[in-house]
């Protein structure tokens, strides 16, 4: 360990890192520091910790590193009186400690070794810090901060990269996507949350080694796609997918898209796309929406007589395509449902103008329900001409609609989009007994509502429209 330290002395520098640390962070810090000292063993911050902090940027959990096996890190860290300790990870020998709303867990250095010559590397508890980092992914994620010197170690020059905004593979590429494919795609999140520019080396790795991830179960891979794209620079992480000749092992679904030249009176679907997603706010339904609103337009493409081209129907098909990537990434049902409802809807509020009644905006209101406030943020993201005059009247549009559904909001006219007599009411009123006969009245009523022709609590007028349309339906 003495030359560990020597080398670690060579490569790092005194930094005052530590002490930008939260208090409460470096606190606990500080007690683990000496509960590990004393009883003889290293202790390293590692990780997206180290990362932060040289960032500036908050730190939300501590990682350590430790030459202590993961016995002596439970007996070391109890010490310091953790409110619980968790050892979910402990074969992998990672163990966790909880201080109130603080996280740490603490692991066993680890290495690679190759059980034969013709297999790939296993992973086994390591001897120092340098090895532990020598199998870490990303040099900008392979440095550490001893928590008793406050030295920074870095074998690999994670510092100049971070200057540089550079994402680069440790040592070879290759070996390391080889470990886990799903480095690949971590490459390009980080690159979203950071907006850094990917090393052309690792590229070059990530392009050779894409078909290794369909052996990556889809739930990882759609963890990964949920972080990059509700990132700041979502739309360059997925163009270097794009160069990077993945996407027919991550979103299949889009490559038509991605490979549209726009040819023709419209313009690249592609580069259109990148823009909406990061004109989006960084929600994440309204991501997935945004990156997909348009994948169907390839397949909907015809030209008339005058050369203008069309994309009939692409709303209608683009849900469909959402739903079946969303199922195939095995999303939740619910962020399914809202992508799809999205698709669907993203063209009806573009076509607002002032020529629009009550009646049309409360239809639109009902439509959407919840998605409202996300249809309204798309549709606006979702213009992204080159010309000033065509951007300012879309904006102004968009800006109409809110303020004419503000109005309608303001007088109470949306607060009850929906038939005056219920079902139990309609069931007494016609002594039947339950059937679709009630939904399909419902619906007629509540048609009425949103027309304006019938006033939300009118029970009376509702009665009598009911009365005629039972009459003419039997």
């Amino acid at each position: 360990m003495g030359e560990a330290r020597q080398r670690a002395g060579q490569i790092g520098e005194r930094a005052a890192l530590l002490g930008q640390l939260p208090p409460d962070m470096r606190e606990i810090t500080d007690r683990l520091s000496a509960a590990f000292a004393r009883q003889g063993h290293e202790l390293y911050l590692v990780g997206g910790s180290v990362r932060g902090l040289l960032l500036g940027q908050p730190v939300v959990d501590l990682d350590f590193a430790t030459d202590a096996e993961p016995a002596e890190t439970k007996r070391a860290g109890g010490e310091v009186a953790p409110d619980s300790i968790y050892t979910v990870g402990e074969k992998f020998g990672t163990v966790g400690f909880v201080f109130g709303d603080v996280i740490v867990e603490i692991t066993t250095y680890r290495e690679e070794f190759y059980p034969t010559p013709d297999r790939r590397p296993a992973v086994r508890h390591g001897t120092d810090i340098l090895g532990d980092l020598s199998r870490r992914d990303f040099t900008v994620n392979a440095m550490a901060l001893d928590a008793h010197s406050g030295n920074i170690i870095d074998p690999f020059g994670g510092r100049d990269d971070l200057e540089r905004h550079v994402i680069r593979a440790v040592g070879n590429g290759v070996d390391r996507f080889r470990e886990d494919p799903l480095r690949i795609l971590r490459a390009l999140r980080f690159i979203a949350q950071l907006d850094f520019s990917l090393d052309p080396e690792t590229l070059a790795a990530a392009r050779e080694m894409g078909p290794e991830l369909e052996r990556i179960s889809r739930e990882r891979i759609a963890s990964e796609l949920n972080r990059l794209l509700t990132a700041p620079a979502a739309g360059r992480a997925l163009e270097l997918m794009r160069e990077a000749q993945l996407l027919p092992y991550v979103l299949p679904e889009i490559v038509p898209m991605a490979d549209d030249t726009g040819e023709g009176r419209h313009k690249n679907i592609w580069l259109h796309t990148l823009r909406v997603i990061d004109q989006s706010p960084p929600r994440l339904a309204l991501r997935w929406a945004a990156l997909l609103h348009d994948a169907a337009k390839p397949m909907t493409r015809s030209i008339d007589d005058s050369g203008e081209v069309h994309f009939f129907g692409h709303e209608r098909l683009g849900a469909g395509i959402a739903r079946r990537t969303l199922r195939r990434l095995k999303q939740e049902r619910a962020l399914i449902d809202r992508v799809a409802a999205l698709v669907d809807l993203h063209l009806r509020p573009a076509g607002y103008d002032q020529s629009w009644t009550d009646s049309a905006v409360r239809r639109i209101v009902f439509e959407a329900g919840d998605l409202l406030d996300d249809l309204l943020d798309l549709v606006a993201a979702d213009v992204t001409s080159a010309r000033a005059d065509r951007q300012r009247e879309a904006a102004r549009r968009i800006q109409g609609l809110r303020e004419h559904i503000q109005r309608l909001r303001e007088q109470h006219a949306l607060d009850q989009l929906q038939s005056p007599l219920d079902g139990n009411e309609l069931m007494e009123i016609f002594q039947r007994p339950p059937g679709r006969w009630i939904g399909d009245l419902k619906d007629f009523l509540r048609d009425m509502v949103l027309d304006g022709t019938l006033e939300p609590g009118d029970k009376a007028t509702a009665l009598t429209e009911a009365q005629h349309w039972m009459a003419e339906n039997g």
